[in-house]
């Protein structure tokens, strides 16, 4: 199943962000002094970072608890179930990196970056 695939683990975690070197946070999205903008992924979960947008992709990396990630542009794929709702939104998170946007704690439930081309 997609969600299960996604995800690797789930045990109870604080929703606390590290905003170290001059990093600014609110309601858990944290700007970085080079004004790059990271969002938490949610609580307890360790997500796979996948080739692309879609459980098929092959896992890149898998996230530890309580990060937070760049979202660099968002592209449309497998809809996914998770903490944050049901999506299609697949966020790139570095160059050939993806998460479902589901996981990801960006306060909306559209698009907050450019659509990647």
């Amino acid at each position: 199943m997609g969600v299960e695939e996604n995800t690797v683990d789930r045990v109870t975690t604080d929703d606390a962000i590290s905003t170290d070197t001059g990093a600014v946070a609110t309601e858990g999205v944290t700007t970085l002094a080079a004004g790059t903008v990271v969002y938490p992924i949610a609580p307890g979960y360790r997500v796979n970072v996948r080739r692309g947008p879609g459980t098929q992709y092959g896992i890149v990396r898998t996230l530890p608890y309580g990060m937070s990630v760049p979202v660099y542009c968002q592209k449309p794929g497998e809809r996914v179930s998770g903490p944050y709702g049901t999506s299609n939104l697949w966020d790139n998170i570095a160059n050939g990196q993806f998460v479902a946007d589901a996981y990801v704690k960006t306060g909306s439930d559209g698009y907050i970056a450019p659509r990647c081309d």
